[in-house]
């Protein structure tokens, strides 16, 4: 009786092994199976804002191709090493395209690529990802609306850091009643995101 009852509890404990062994196995199978997708996503979205945020004209370089590789930074809420994309003209940089990270969006993260001149302007600004509330954040987006394209020239020069804001705080941006988080997100991982090029503006400049 004793060795049967081991036996069930042996039996049990060995489908259990095996089974968690499979639904491991699957998760990662779905994780390997998704990821490349999701990735190629992201990688799609930034090379049609790429020409969006520094027009064609202004470099003769492949922009894709021309990067740097950048370690992460609380100023651009990169987690792991991004690629900075680098615009240029006879060989000399001109521009950059940053990817940033805003963590604090009303769903999550919102991530978007901005373009700096060596003035340290602005050259545009897109959204590449988000997860904001449907309706609520679609202002964020070039193809929903105009409001992205607020940043267009704006510089840590020509707005001092209490302006970049919302109007309702006291800033220069306009903002959708009822939909403040979002803007606020964007408006902060832009100016952040100034501040970094200005202190690493000699490495990312520099041909």
């Amino acid at each position: 009786m004793f060795k049967d009852h081991l036996k069930k509890i042996s039996t049990t404990a060995a489908a259990m092994i095996i089974f968690s062994l499979a639904a491991s196995t699957a998760l990662s199978v779905f994780y390997l199976i998704t990821k490349s997708p999701i990735d190629e996503s992201d990688a799609r979205a930034k090379r049609i804002f790429l020409n969006q945020v520094i027009p064609a004209d202004l470099y003769d370089n492949n922009l894709v191709k021309d990067t740097i590789s950048v370690e992460p930074s609380p100023l651009l809420g990169n987690k792991k090493n991004i690629d900075v994309y680098r615009a240029k003209k006879n060989n000399q940089v001109i521009a950059v395209i940053i990817e940033t990270v805003a963590p604090d969006g009303y769903s999550g993260e919102i991530k978007t690529l901005v373009g700096i001149d060596q003035e340290e302007k602005i050259l545009g600004v897109r959204v590449i990802t988000h997860k904001e509330t449907p309706g609520l954040g679609d202002y964020i987006e070039i193809d929903k609306s105009q409001w992205i394209k607020n940043f267009n020239l704006k510089s840590l020069d020509k707005v001092s850091e209490k302006k970049w804001a919302v109007k309702k705080d006291g800033g220069d941006f306009d903002y959708i009643s009822g939909a403040t988080i979002t803007p606020r997100a964007v408006i902060k991982s832009t100016y952040k995101c100034l501040l970094y090029s200005k202190e690493n503006k000699k490495r990312l400049f520099t041909s």
